[in-house]
């Protein structure tokens, strides 16, 4: 077997539904599918059946842990060369295994990565988000084809880190390091790390992308992206030097804006209290930067979107994106660096359930 694809899934199966119908229409056929259900209440069992006959298929069921031990869970149990991680919300164009396999006979590499992009038929919300997570206006770029982290495009990359949404790796890679920790949020980057860290080459395969769906409204995705920057600190504590210009630049992002805003209300008062022409300025001047760059984003996106309305949905994706992240930061920052808790007595909840 060439390889094996995990999914970890928690109360998906509409999702398992499409990835697995994608899967059926792939032109490379030497594959298996490993489902690893995480204890859900809503499971996809009955889904998985339907394509039982069609693919090589293996449902497993485990109480909730976590996405990064389920995929652990699935690896110990795959047969493949190479272990493909993808997120249950994808869904694969029928030449993508075609491509990753193009793409691995033609340089070296232990690890891989590949992009993402929205599919036709997702909601302008979910083009929006899109957008939002792989626009340069929004320090997206990963997800875009090219790496914030210093990643090119095609041969070995000494500091690429793939993420587990779309990822391969060698299976006797991912034994000799255990695979993925028991980090509660990150925990993909983390090994990321870990495989950069031991030596072995990692690439992005630009042709060997997906379409992902990410969070359906903006309340999921600011709990996504609050959690991504609640991990930055961590990866930061457990991979000392790690913590880059562009990790910051959300919380720039999110204190400007609120600092703004603070400023604009000091003036409203101003003009209130002591001479409404006089402070009209202070007022009106901290949102021109705001307005400005909501424009920004509007244009870009009603243009690579082709809809006026994905661009204006963009803007409010593209502030949910920048400061859900920067306020996560800013409270792992406080939690860890001020307080002094550690990774878990600072984040007791869990959000995969």
């Amino acid at each position: 077997m060439k390889y094996s694809i995990i999914v970890p899934v928690f109360n998906r199966p509409d999702e398992v539904d499409e990835l697995l119908e994608s899967l059926c229409s792939q032109t490379f056929k030497d594959f298996e599918v490993i489902i690893v259900e995480d204890g859900s209440q809503n499971p996809c069992k009955d889904v998985c059946d339907k394509y039982a006959g069609i693919l090589a298929l293996h449902y497993f069921f485990k109480s909730n842990s976590g996405p990064g031990q389920s995929r652990n869970y699935g690896a110990e149990r795959a047969s493949g060369e190479w272990l493909i991680v993808l997120d249950s919300d994808v869904v694969l164009p029928e030449d993508y295994l075609k491509h990753v396999d193009e793409e691995l006979a033609a340089q070296t590499c232990d690890a891989w990565g590949g992009p993402d992009a929205a599919h036709p038929s997702f909601t302008p919300v979910q083009k929006a988000i899109s957008y939002a997570m792989t626009s340069f206006f929004t320090t997206g770029g990963i997800r875009g084809g090219s790496s914030p982290l210093g990643g090119k495009k095609r041969g070995a990359l000494d500091k690429f880190y793939p993420r587990s949404f779309n990822m391969g790796i060698r299976r006797e890679v991912y034994q000799a390091l255990g695979g993925f920790s028991k980090m509660r949020f990150g925990e993909d980057i983390d090994f990321s790390y870990r495989i950069v860290e031991a030596g072995h080459p990692t690439c992005l395969l630009p042709t060997a992308w997906v379409w992902h769906k990410r969070r359906t409204d903006l309340k999921k995705f600011f709990r996504q992206v609050y959690n991504s920057g609640i991990a930055r600190i961590n990866l930061t504590k457990r991979h000392p030097g790690t913590l880059k210009l562009v990790h910051l630049l959300p919380t720039v992002f999110t204190v400007g804006v609120i600092g703004l805003i603070l400023i604009s209300a000091v003036g409203r008062l101003l003009m209130y209290y002591v001479d409404n022409d006089r402070f009209r300025w202070l007022c009106i001047l901290p949102w021109i930067p705001i307005v400005l760059y909501s424009a920004l984003i509007f244009i870009d996106s009603a243009i690579r979107n082709r809809s006026l309305r994905v661009g204006l949905l963009s803007v409010p994706a593209a502030f949910t994106q920048l400061m859900g992240y920067g306020l996560g930061f800013i409270e792992s920052w406080w939690k860890r660096c001020v307080r002094g808790k550690d990774e878990f007595q600072a984040f007791e909840k869990t959000f995969y359930k």
